[in-house]
């Protein structure tokens, strides 16, 4: 079937939301992750265990089927923006809550609530991915001042080194997701690598390109630098389905878990680009049978 005819599959809102809660779930449960929780702990963190994640992924089903079904209901404009934003800070009081306090998937919240409202009026990827660039262009007039909101981790990370961070990467239309993360998923299956391998190269590509706020908070430029070489280095040696790749893998987790860095906002972008891999946006064509040579072939 040709691009021209394929038949678009209108999701509904709570269809919408448990695909973004399944992709957080997912991101969690993938084992071994450098430096991050997964099955066999708490990575580099002392306050995030694995079943902490599943409970805050869970928490934020009702933001995101939110998100969705007011983005039935609003043009993409300001106004979207402002709704989005505060069922994003709702849903951010909710994580927290369920957290004690800890920031599971603020990041993760921000990408996958765009995304799932672009989904929601455009139901095909790369349009879903364009419309949520462009709402994260658009200011958010009901933002509290910035006077008045607590400075992130990242957004010390943003002021001290520049980085784009997950606001810039979404208004980038989502590089990391659509050019390497999804690139390097269909790569690896199209090898014949088992899916768990495979996500695990997506997370891997990812690592070794992203200015990563929370390895730069952790650890600096070095810290960055060491993480994202390490990760270059399992690509190069085949990636995680390989026993070449696998060794370095154990290494960089190594590194990442003596010293305590955490690449969170990989993490996240993984996130992003499962849930867009699993959405049948595109009856008979879902994302995992894209052309894998393509960085992003909707």
């Amino acid at each position: 079937m040709s691009t021209a005819t394929r038949v678009r599959t209108r999701l509904a809102p709570r269809r919408i939301a448990e695909f973004a809660v399944a992709a957080l779930r997912a991101e969690a449960e993938l084992t071994p992750k450098p430096g991050l929780t997964d099955r066999r702990g708490g990575g580099a963190h002392r306050d995030m265990t694995l079943d902490l994640l599943i409970r805050s992924a869970e928490a934020l089903r009702v933001a995101f089927q939110r998100c969705a079904e007011v983005a039935t209901t609003l043009p993409l404009g300001l106004e979207l923006r402002a709704e989005l934003g505060a069922i994003g800070r709702d849903g951010e009081r909710r994580m927290l809550a369920v957290t004690g306090g800890v920031n599971t998937h603020r990041g993760a919240l921000w990408a996958l609530g765009l995304l799932s409202a672009g989904i929601a009026q455009w139901p095909g990827s790369r349009e879903a991915v364009g419309a949520a660039a462009k709402l994260a262009r658009l200011p958010d007039h009901r933002l509290p001042p910035e006077s008045l909101r607590p400075l992130s981790h990242g957004a010390r990370a943003r002021h001290c080194y520049g980085a784009v961070g997950a606001a810039g990467e979404a208004r980038a239309e989502f590089p990391h997701v659509t050019e390497h993360a999804l690139p390097a998923l269909r790569r690896a299956r199209a090898r014949g690598a088992d899916e768990a391998s495979a996500r695990l190269d997506a997370l891997l590509a990812v690592m070794a390109s992203l200015e990563d706020t929370c390895l730069l908070h952790r650890g600096g430029p070095r810290g960055l630098a060491a993480v994202r070489g390490a990760a270059v280095g399992v690509l190069a040696a085949g990636g995680c389905a390989t026993v070449a790749g696998r060794l370095r893998l154990a290494a960089l987790d190594r590194l990442a878990r003596t010293r305590r860095l955490s690449p969170g906002g990989s993490a996240d972008l993984l996130s992003a680009a499962v849930f867009l891999d699993s959405l049948p946006v595109e009856k008979g064509h879902p994302d995992r049978h894209a052309d894998p040579d393509l960085p992003f072939s909707r």
